[in-house]
C-alpha cells in the first residue's frame, strides 16, 4: 500500500511541472550555505513560475511543495546528524521524521503558490500576490507551534551588506519579498522577450526597480554613516571555542580536561586585557551553583585576569515547589561573584523539552540532556560596567522577536553562545550564524558568539562578520565591540508589516473565494 502510494506520487512529481519544481527547489538550496551561491536565489523560483503557467490552485499547491520538499530536503539533510549520532534514533526512525519536518515545511511554499494562483485567476497580479503570501506563510512557520524560522529566502544573502540593512525596517522579510518579486519580473520578462504573447511586465518592473534602488541607496548610507552611539566605550572582548567532543562532553572523566582546555584558552587570548570572556553554551559540564570546587577555580580566574566571564552552564530553581532545570549563562564580575544568570526562553521541542509531555508520554527527547528543561521567564540583561548584554542560548537567535526583548530591555550588545558540535561538519553552523547576523542588522546591536565546536565569530551592527573562526579547531577572538545604538524602526514596530502580509493574504483568498463562488 505505502510502496504503491509513493510510487503514484513519484509519477505526479515527474511529469514537466514536477520536474520544473524540483529545479527551483535546488536552487534555492544552494543559494544557502553551504555552498552559498546566494545570486542564484534571484532566478530560483522561475523554473517554478513556469511550472504554475494555466495550473489549477490544487496544482499549484503541489508545485510549491514539490520545490519546498526539494529545497529543504537538502538544506536540513543535517538533522540526520542530529537525529542518529546524538539523538541514537536508527535510520529507520530518522528519515521519517526528517522527512516529516520537510513536509510541514514545504507546505508553507505549497500555500503561498496556491493562494498566488487563486489570487491570479480572481484577477489579481501574481507579481502582487506571490510576494505577499510568501511573506506572510513564512511569518506563519516562524511561530506556528514552536516556530522554526530557518533558511527564509532572505538569509541566503547575509553577505550582502547594502541589501540587508532593510532589515532594520522590515526583517529579514523585506529582502525575501523583493527576491521572490525580482523572480516574477524576470520571469514575465524572459517570456515576453520569448514571443510567447506575454506583455513586457513593465509596471512591476518599475516597482522592483524603485525598491531595489531605494533598498541599495538606503544600505550604502547605512553603512557609510559611522556608528552614532558614543555613550559607551568600546569593550575588548575574547570568545572561547573549547572544541570539547560531543560524546565526551558530559562525562565526569572529562571534566577537569575541559576546565584545562577553557582556561588555558582563556589565558591566551586575555593577555592583552580584556573587559569580557565568553564561554559557549554548558561550557561548564557540571550544575555551576552547585560544583563549589569548580565555580571557584573559575571565579579565581576571573579575578586573576580582572574581567567580567560569561559562561553558559545548566542552572536550577525551585517553581511552585518543583525543581526546575535551565539552560543559563552566568556573568561573574571581575571580583569573581555571580552578577546575573539569563536563562534560554525558546527551548528546542523534542530537544529540551517534548511538547505536551503529560500527554505524548511515549516520545523520548531525541538529545541526551541532563533533564527537561523549562524555558526562562523573562529577558533578564546582564551587565558589563555600564554595558547591557543580551544572552540568546544556541536555537533561540534563529527568532527575531527574542534579540528585540533583550534590546527594548536595555541590551547595546547582544550575545548568542551555542554548541553546534550537533550539527557534525554539515552544512547547519554556516546556516545558523547566517541567520545570526540579521539580529544585528534588525536591532542595529553588534553581535558576539561564543561557539563549543564553532562558528565563533564577532557581527557588528551592519551585519559585518568581522572575525570567525573554523569549524572544530580549538581557538579564540579578539577584538573591540562598540556597544549599539538600540535604534531601528523595526525595534519600535516589530513585525507589522509581516502582519500586514498576512492580512492581506486573507484578503487575497476571501477575493478569490467570492469571485469562485460567483462564477459558479
Amino acid at each position: 500500500m505505502i510502496l504503491r502510494l509513493l510510487s503514484s506520487y513519484i509519477a505526479l512529481i515527474c511529469d514537466r511541472r514536477g520536474l520544473l519544481s524540483i529545479a527551483s527547489g535546488v536552487l534555492i538550496a544552494l543559494s544557502f550555505p553551504t555552498p552559498g551561491l546566494s545570486f542564484l536565489a534571484w532566478i530560483a523560483l522561475i523554473p517554478m513560475l513556469m511550472a504554475l503557467e494555466e495550473s489549477t490552485p490544487r496544482t499549484a499547491l503541489r508545485i510549491g511543495m514539490t520545490c519546498g520538499v526539494t529545497a529543504y530536503a537538502i538544506i536540513l539533510y543535517w538533522l540526520n546528524i542530529v537525529f542518529t549520532q546524538y539523538g541514537h534514533l536508527p535510520w529507520a526512525v530518522s528519515v521519517p521524521v526528517y522527512l516529516l519536518l520537510v513536509l510541514w515545511l514545504a507546505l508553507f511554499y505549497g500555500l503561498s503558490t496556491c493562494i498566488a494562483r487563486l489570487g491570479e485567476m480572481a484577477g489579481i497580479k501574481a507579481a502582487f500576490t506571490l510576494p505577499v503570501a510568501w511573506i506572510a506563510f513564512d511569518f506563519v512557520r516562524s511561530f506556528l507551534f514552536s516556530g522554526f524560522a530557518w533558511a527564509m529566502l532572505g538569509h541566503s544573502q547575509f553577505k550582502t551588506l547594502p541589501l540587508i540593512q532593510i532589515a532594520d525596517l522590515a526583517g529579514v522579510y523585506g529582502i525575501t519579498l523583493l527576491i521572490v518579486l525580482a523572480n516574477i519580473v524576470l520571469y514575465r520578462a524572459v517570456r515576453a522577450v520569448s514571443g510567447s504573447g506575454v506583455h513586457y511586465p513593465l509596471k512591476s518592473a518599475l516597482v522592483l526597480l524603485l525598491l531595489l534602488t531605494g533598498t541599495l541607496f538606503y544600505g550604502f548610507s547605512r553603512l557609510n554613516n559611522p556608528e552614532d552611539n558614543d555613550n559607551n566605550r568600546p569593550l575588548r572582548v575574547a570568545l572561547i571555542q573549547g572544541n570539547i567532543p560531543q560524546d565526551v562532553k558530559w562525562s565526569p572523566e572529562f571534566r577537569e580536561k575541559t576546565v584545562d582546555t577553557y582556561e588555558r584558552l582563556t589565558r591566551e587570548a586575555a593577555k592583552g586585557a580584556v573587559d569580557l570572556i565568553v564561554w559557549p553554551e554548558s561550557a561548564v559540564p557540571f550544575f555551576f551553583q552547585d560544583e563549589a570546587f569548580q565555580a571557584e577555580r573559575i571565579r579565581n580566574l576571573a579575578r586573576e585576569l580582572n574581567s567580567h566571564l560569561l559562561l553558559g552552564s545548566p542552572a536550577h530553581e525551585l517553581r511552585d515547589g518543583k525543581s526546575t532545570y535551565l539552560n543559563s549563562a552566568f556573568m561573574l564580575s571581575p571580583s569573581g561573584e555571580t552578577t546575573g544568570r539569563a536563562d534560554k526562553l525558546h527551548l528546542v521541542p523534542f530537544g529540551e523539552y517534548v511538547p505536551l509531555g503529560s500527554v505524548l508520554t511515549f516520545i523520548n527527547k531525541l538529545v541526551v540532556g541532563i533533564g527537561d528543561f523549562a524555558p526562562g521567564q523573562q529577558a533578564v540583561t546582564l551587565d558589563v560596567g555600564s554595558t547591557k548584554l543580551g544572552t540568546q542560548v544556541c536555537y533561540e537567535v534563529i527568532f527575531p522577536e527574542l534579540a528585540r526583548k533583550y534590546v527594548q530591555a536595555g541590551a547595546r550588545i547582544l550575545v548568542a553562545i551555542t554548541n553546534d558540535a550537533w550539527f557534525g561538519r554539515s552544512s547547519a553552523p554556516y546556516q545558523h550564524l547566517s541567520i545570526a547576523v540579521f539580529r544585528a542588522v534588525e536591532t542595529r546591536t553588534p553581535l558576539i558568539r561564543a561557539a563549543n565546536t564553532g562558528i565563533t565569530a564577532i557581527v557588528d551592527q551592519n551585519g559585518h562578520i568581522r572575525s570567525m573562526t573554523a569549524l572544530f579547531v580549538e581557538g579564540y577572538r579578539t577584538g573591540e565591540v562598540k556597544p549599539g545604538s538600540g535604534e531601528s524602526l523595526y525595534l519600535r514596530i516589530g513585525d507589522a508589516p509581516a502582519w500586514l502580509c498576512l492580512l492581506l493574504t486573507v484578503g487575497i483568498a476571501a477575493i478569490a473565494w467570492s469571485k469562485r463562488r460567483k462564477d459558479s
